[in-house]
Order: C-alpha cells, then sequence, then structure tokens
C-alpha cells in the first residue's frame, strides 16, 4: 500500500464493501458521486488519526468531496519477501494401467 501503516484494504466481513470497475471490482472501496468509503486492514503500530488523514489526501486527488476511512481490522503486515505458498495442482484422475476390456 501506498500509505505507510496499511497493510490492506479490507472487504468487510461478508464482502459487501467494494467498487465495480470496467472488467473487475475493487474490495475495500466504495465510491459514489459524492463520496469514497475505504475500508482498511493496518498496522497495530500505525497512528490511526495520521495515517487516515494520508489516506484521505491521496484519495481526495480523485477530486471526490468526501473521504471516510474506516479502519477495520489490525493486523502485522507480512515480513518483506514472503510470498504466499503456490496452492497445489489440481490431482489428476488415476488412469488404469491397462485399458478396460470391452
Amino acid at each position: 500500500m501506498a500509505v505507510p501503516g496499511v497493510v490492506d484494504l479490507s472487504p468487510g466481513l461478508l464482502g459487501e464493501i467494494a467498487t465495480y470497475l470496467p472488467g473487475r471490482r475493487v474490495p475495500g472501496i466504495r465510491l459514489t458521486a459524492e463520496r469514497a468509503e475505504v475500508h482498511l486492514v493496518v498496522s497495530p503500530s500505525a497512528r490511526i488519526p495520521e495515517l487516515a488523514g494520508e489516506v484521505q489526501a491521496a484519495v481526495r486527488t480523485l477530486g471526490l468531496p468526501a473521504v471516510d476511512v474506516h479502519v477495520d481490522d489490525l493486523r502485522e503486515p507480512a515480513p518483506l519477501g514472503d510470498t504466499p505458498p503456490e496452492p497445489d495442482p489440481p490431482a489428476l484422475p488415476a488412469t488404469p494401467a491397462t485399458p478396460p476390456r470391452g
């Protein structure tokens, strides 16, 4: 994230916080003509008032008059260089050693 202390965007408890753009869904951001809602997961050590001000300033560059910042959760950021493990490939069905006789 561009603002230090922001770990991730938060889609809300049921994934209901999102904006739909052409070809994709952006979780954690809700846009209307009048305002932006930004839902965040932040580091427990973050200074939330300052962080919220930085997020508001960054989002205001889009020309929206109001920016509401919500801190939905606290979480330590992943250590640098850590990447989530790749999912296992799907298992292939077992094939018989010899074709069945019919």
